[in-house]
């Protein structure tokens, strides 16, 4: 028995449950989230992680919420499938939600593309109604890094890194202004489809500087990669489409980011590769740099 076959069926039976057909059974990705194209239209994304960190259906809800808006709003977003209820699902043990399936293209995102549609999204967020957790992310890794403690996942040392870095944030990151974002805004969670860029993935959503989302996409770019130019043309193009940054923000977010990331890396990947852990090695190194 495949460790894939009840979280299929979870999606399949609800699927099926509101009438809808299904011809096939793609698997579009297997991690801590089943991704799965079940017709030509219709996507499932299945919580595999039923013993993580996050249980319950809430942060679901925000996320269906959230995406409900801005498609009704015309934002450069992957929308929900419209012949099933707009909602989180639990079936079998799992929690669930439905996508409408779009058509990438293999060319990668422009810079500039990046920043104007990250902008795009952060304007229609700012009419979003309902309110959502305070740095939520951050708060929440703050919190995780008992059970790494627990777990033995990582030393005292680096567990000390990360709670200063990630308390000293939650203090800098709270004197800016605040509002809805995105949550994990890396090139993962954004498609190049045949409608343009579009935005997905919007379960860690939180309420918090903007920046936090562009510390989030120029991460990798800016202090893996050291690719300037790329960094300058998201930043710049966000700023062009109306958007404002603060300096001192995103360095905070760029720290606030590195130290998430780092706590999140031993429930992510549970048995990385030999690149994942260099990945991993090089935001602590940059982190304990920074912190000193």
């Amino acid at each position: 028995m495949s460790h894939l076959d009840l979280p299929i069926r979870a999606a399949t039976e609800t699927a099926l449950a509101h009438g809808l057909k299904l011809d096939r059974c793609e698997v579009l990705q297997d991690g801590n989230t089943l991704v799965l194209r079940l017709s030509e239209t219709l996507v499932a994304r299945v919580v595999q992680d039923v013993d993580g960190p996050r249980q319950g259906t809430e942060w679901f809800a925000r996320e269906t919420a959230l995406a409900r808006h801005l498609t009704q709003h015309g934002a450069p977003v992957v929308p929900m499938h419209p012949d099933l209820p707009q909602k989180p699902h639990e079936h079998l043990g799992y929690t669930l939600n439905f996508w409408l399936y779009v058509s990438t293209v293999e060319a990668e995102p422009e810079a500039a593309e990046i920043g104007r549609t990250l902008q795009d999204c952060h304007e229609v967020l700012r009419s979003f109604p309902e309110p959502l957790p305070k740095l939520a992310i951050l708060t929440e890794s703050l919190g995780l890094l008992t059970t790494l403690r627990e777990r033995g996942l990582f030393s005292e040392d680096t567990l000390s890194l990360l709670g200063c870095c990630l308390t000293k944030s939650l203090e800098k990151l709270d004197a800016f202004p605040h509002h809805p974002l995105h949550g994990d805004a890396h090139l993962g969670n954004l498609m190049n489809t045949t409608q343009g860029l579009l935005w997905a993935d919007w379960e860690d959503t939180f309420s918090g500087p903007v920046e936090w989302d562009l510390a989030s996409i120029i991460w990798n770019a800016k202090i893996l990669e050291e690719d300037h130019d790329t960094v300058n043309q998201i930043l710049g193009a966000y700023r062009d489409a109306g958007g404002q940054i603060h300096e001192e923000a995103l360095h905070h977010s760029l720290i606030a980011r590195a130290a998430v990331m780092s706590a999140w890396y031993p429930i992510l990947y549970p048995n990385p590769n030999a690149e994942r852990q260099a990945k991993l090695q090089r935001r602590l190194d940059w982190l304990a740099a920074v912190a000193k």
